[in-house]
């Protein structure tokens, strides 16, 4: 037995996958419409899958002490996500929103949002996926307190199985004082709540 590590599948492999994909449903990939479709479907997977060529929790390293004495939760709300369900392959689609209460330092707005979809852009479960966006926040910025809530629709129960469309599932984590002291808590859920139709 070979220690030699194993290359990873190339691009003529994945295409060469689709292909395969495309002749199992039952058509050929060798019609005109198809022709380019393994190449598409590929690249198309290469950008969705992109969170494995990422580390997002270095989004978080570059942050700013001066905060003028701001001591209150930040929250940004309505980060958009796209993912895959990791047992079917199948989008989940929804919204991130994501809170922390600064001990010292605060980090840029847009680096939360990085965050998010650098776990997203993976093969994911909702629940183990809230749970790493918070906790990425509560390792590297070492904050009071982080809340991570996502609400989604899942593709595989609204295109498949049970066929429900519409049906969406919230997740939430909780940590340090969002999780343990009722009010920063509750303050938490409102602003996330604040708006919503």
């Amino acid at each position: 037995m070979s220690n030699t590590p194993k290359s990873p599948p190339t691009q003529d492999d994945a295409e060469a996958a689709v292909r395969t994909l495309i002749e199992w449903a039952g058509d050929d990939p060798d019609r005109e419409g198809l022709l380019d479709t393994p190449a598409r479907v590929a690249r198309a997977y290469k950008e969705l899958f992109s969170g494995y060529d990422t580390d997002p929790r270095a989004y978080l390293e570059r942050t700013f002490s001066e905060v003028g004495g701001y001591d209150e939760l930040v929250v940004l709300k309505d980060i958009r996500v796209v993912s895959f369900c990791e047992h079917h392959m199948l989008p989940f689609l929804g919204k991130a929103h994501v809170g922390y209460l600064p001990s010292h330092r605060v980090v840029g707005i847009s680096k939360l949002a990085r965050v998010v979809h650098g776990f997203a852009r993976r093969l994911q479960i909702q629940e183990k996926l809230t749970a790493e966006i918070a906790e990425a926040i509560h390792d590297i910025l070492q904050p009071k307190g982080v809340g991570v809530v996502i609400v989604s629709e899942h593709s595989c129960m609204t295109m498949r199985g049970v066929n429900t469309p519409g049906s969406r599932l919230t997740t939430s984590h909780l940590l340090g004082e969002v999780r343990d002291d009722p009010r920063t808590r509750q303050e938490f859920f409102e602003l996330v709540r604040n708006g919503e139709h």
